[in-house]
């Protein structure tokens, strides 16, 4: 059914439109009611089930001080579901045959052992799996997430902190560039051309790692939390181990650095990503689906099986110091910290501030959604979890 009304965004006369299948109206209500009770300035929702699109919703402001309305090809900076993005473009090449996960990195990128011969059992199922130690990138600058090769040649001379395997570690800034290093290495592409030419493209997916600056006046605007973003507050503290992980990031690393034209132009595979949740939907709806969606297969169904299998669960990782559980570069469901309904089996991805998108094998759904009003705290928020929660409440 198709759904156009009013809401109330922070004591301005707002809106929701889109389409809601009536099984899922709960979503509706959540939706709403994250406008009226929640403080949500403006975002998106989007869900299918078996290969049907039965949720496509947006509302409230892209930009609140100048009250931009949020339109149906509106998009937002998604955060770290580009890892998730480039974790599937290198579970692409396997299915090819292009790429071993269980063959060393250095095999496909010998520079790789520059800094040291400790690296040499790495396998880029480490990579992808958040446990090779190579969180950190000591010999980069300030800024250098924006200079590609910079970062390459950081990551060649890091050596890992931990023996490859040994110790759980959400690889927060580096794990685009060493998946996007890997892309470049086997396919001669950079990674966003590839996933734009093997994803994006043939799935009509809106997401871009760097905008083009035509897009830019499609960009919401990025609001603060109102309380602490505890991330970003260790992310910024010297001696934390997130601090060490960052050492390459801007400073400092806000809204205000994320509102700029060179975040939103940038590639940026760690976390820089700009979409909508109807395209991050769209490709893992294809992913619930057996790897197909529309015609378009993406991956060969054994490929999918093979992409969500567990390789550890923690009560602390390294790098975030929280609870998660990690598949072959893709966080599995862990209720209060990554949720994603009641199957422990689904996997996804979420960014920081709130944005979330996972596919659930077993009832063939996906969800996605995205927000441009920052949560506070560890998680992805109460906004994200209401909405969650309300698509499997009638289930």
């Amino acid at each position: 059914m198709k759904i156009e009304e009013a809401v109330e965004v922070r004591g301005y006369t707002g809106h929701i439109a889109g389409s809601c299948a009536p099984q899922f109206l709960p979503v509706l209500a959540a939706f709403r009611s994250n406008f009226e009770m929640r403080r949500e300035i403006g975002g998106a929702v989007t869900i299918f089930q078996e290969g049907e699109r039965v949720v496509d919703l947006w509302g409230g402001f892209a930009d609140l001080e100048q009250q931009k309305t949020w339109q149906a090809n509106t998009v937002s900076v998604l955060f770290s579901l580009a890892k998730g993005m480039g974790a599937l473009c290198i579970h692409i090449l396997a299915d090819r045959g292009k790429i071993d996960l269980d063959t060393p990195v250095s095999l496909y990128w010998p520079e790789f052992l520059d800094g040291g011969s400790e690296k040499s059992g790495i396998l880029v199922r480490h990579i992808l799996s958040h446990c090779c130690g190579m969180v950190f990138n000591d010999h980069s600058s300030e800024g250098d997430i924006f200079d590609f090769p910079a970062m390459r040649r950081a990551l060649e001379l890091q050596a890992p902190a931990w023996p490859p395997g040994a110790q759980p570690a959400y690889n927060t800034t580096n794990f685009g560039y060493l998946v996007g290093t890997l892309v470049e290495k086997v396919t001669g592409q950079r990674i966003d051309r590839f996933l734009q030419e093997n994803v994006c493209g043939p799935l009509g997916v809106d997401y871009h790692m760097g905008l083009a600056e035509s897009d830019l006046d499609r960009v919401a605007t990025l609001y603060p939390s109102e309380t602490p973003n505890l991330q970003y507050l260790r992310g910024q503290t010297p001696g934390s181990t997130i601090g060490r992980a960052w050492n390459a990031m801007a400073k400092p690393w806000n809204a205000d650095a994320l509102n700029t034209p060179k975040v939103r132009t940038a590639l940026l595979p760690s976390f820089g990503g700009h979409g909508n949740a109807r395209g991050q939907a769209t490709i893992y709806a294809a992913l619930a689906n057996g790897g197909t969606l529309n015609g378009v297969r993406l991956l060969s169904s054994e490929a999918v099986q093979n992409l969500h299998v567990l390789q550890w669960e923690t009560d602390r990782d390294a790098i975030l110091e929280r609870p998660l559980r990690m598949a072959v570069g893709f966080f599995k469901n862990k209720p209060g910290w990554v949720p994603m309904g009641p199957n422990m089996n689904a996997y996804g991805f979420f960014g920081s501030g709130g944005t979330l998108a996972f596919a659930d094998p077993e009832r063939r759904l996906s969800f996605a959604a995205q927000s441009n009003f920052q949560c506070g705290g560890e998680s992805v928020g109460e906004r994200t979890e209401a909405l969650v929660e309300a698509a499997f409440s009638r289930l």
